[in-house]
């Protein structure tokens, strides 16, 4: 998910309309409800009830169904974690998926899993506004996705298995924690793909434009002489470049596939060429601060 830095990043979602997520979250926290009533109805000396393990629809129904919700939800961002980014890793994660059970055809990938993370993995992603005029609960990314996909058409253990490879998609937290993240590898090998392939969409030329974009959007002042003057700190677009050496250079060695890892190398050369050239081309600024 957090595909670059966040301090005090904001998000300018349009205002003509009311936003749709509200009505989703809504309907999705009704869900939830339903399940926590549901648990608490059976009788105190019975076993749990067994969550369902059938689809109301199909696979390929399923994704439809994500995919239209996904394309809605993501209107609200800016084109750094737009739908186009969605797609990207979608096509990423099924690509290094092929490859991944051709290498390593002991390891059990679901497709429809990693379809359904890939889509899903910037859904209640915090560095975002949410809307606040609706129950707190419904805000909690952990509840988000996997209410999402049962009022989607998913079983409550599938969504549930989803949720758990959304949240552990992010850079921040295998940065935090990485032992969790590697016991979460093992118990969800599709993490791994989802993971790289959101990673590799931070490189490259796509990554370059992201970078600048996600920094545009967040509102970085692009005043070189503003950042000196408030101590001497870069300000605007070259806060951004720095950005690449501070995380996005080091994508490649945090890459969990074998064609992850190939692809990274490749895109990871691309971002470094472009900041040798950025750093050529801002020699002209030395001496003016």
């Amino acid at each position: 998910m957090e595909t670059f830095l966040h301090h005090g990043a904001t998000s300018f979602l349009p205002q003509l309309h009311p936003d749709p997520r509200i009505a989703h979250i809504a309907s999705v926290t009704n869900i939830m409800e339903d399940l926590v009533s549901s648990s608490k109805a059976q009788s105190p000396t019975g076993p749990p009830p067994e969550p369902p393990t059938t689809l109301r629809d199909s696979p390929a129904t399923l994704i439809t169904n994500v995919k239209d919700f996904v394309q809605e939800y993501m209107s609200h961002y800016d084109a750094s974690h737009d739908y186009a980014h969605i797609l990207r890793v979608l096509a990423l994660a099924q690509h290094i998926l092929k490859v991944e059970q051709l290498s390593n055809p002991s390891t059990f990938y679901d497709p429809t899993i990693v379809s359904l993370a890939a889509l899903l993995h910037d859904v209640g992603d915090r560095k975002y506004d949410v809307p606040t005029n609706v129950a707190d609960p419904a805000m909690d990314p952990e509840m988000l996705v996997k209410a999402t996909l049962v009022d989607l058409g998913s079983s409550l253990e599938q969504a549930r298995y989803v949720q758990t490879i959304v949240k552990n998609v992010s850079y921040s937290n295998e940065v935090r924690n990485p032992d969790r993240i590697r016991g979460m590898l093992l118990q969800h090998p599709e993490l791994a793909i989802v993971q790289d392939a959101d990673r590799l969409d931070a490189l490259g030329a796509v990554g370059v434009g992201r970078a600048f974009t996600f920094g545009g959007a967040k509102g970085r002042p692009m005043d070189f002489h503003k950042g000196a003057k408030n101590g001497g700190g870069k300000s605007g677009m070259e806060s951004t470049v720095e950005h690449f050496g501070e995380k996005l250079e080091r994508l490649e060695g945090m890459m969990k596939t074998k064609e992850g890892k190939r692809l990274a190398r490749e895109r990871t050369e691309r971002l470094k060429i472009f900041k040798g050239w950025w750093e050529e081309e801002n020699k002209i600024l030395r001496g003016m601060q």
